[in-house]
């Protein structure tokens, strides 16, 4: 097989292509989550400390700057970030798994640990409970 032929069946598999896409829709909703930081919850900070940037903030012991004010803001940049990503996709995200999981026929809970486990499965791959038989 000639190298080209082994880059382009490389480049075509599934896992390339969905990483790529990961990648690109990952960078997309980080810019979506910055600017929400921004113009959403550091003014919503601001009114509530007089003031939406800390980096002003510093003080010195032996002609030694500190500017803990700067790290004031990563951290509320980094719990506003954590926070949007947590409320505004993974809950959804979960919700909705969570509702697509008991439409699926082919997936039940298991009563011991309550595990989804396959329909036709006889144990619980997580507990190894016996399963009761399905129903034909």
């Amino acid at each position: 097989m000639s190298l080209a032929l082994e880059f382009k069946k490389f480049l075509l598999k599934g896992n390339v292509v969905m990483l790529a896409v990961a990648f690109i829709v990952g960078t997309a909703f980080a810019a979506v989550v910055k600017a929400f930081v921004t113009d959403v919850i550091t003014p919503i900070i601001g009114l509530i400390f007089g003031k939406p940037d800390f980096s002003a903030l510093s003080f010195s012991i032996n002609s030694s700057q500190f500017l803990y004010g700067d790290l004031i803001n990563v951290l509320l940049t980094f719990l506003s970030t954590a926070a949007a990503v947590f409320f505004f996709v993974v809950k959804p995200y979960q919700a909705w798994d969570a509702r697509r999981a008991h439409e699926d026929p082919a997936i039940k809970t298991c009563p011991e640990c309550l595990t989804d486990i396959p329909a036709g499965a006889t144990r619980c791959f997580a507990c190894t409970a016996p399963q009761p038989a399905v129903a034909a």
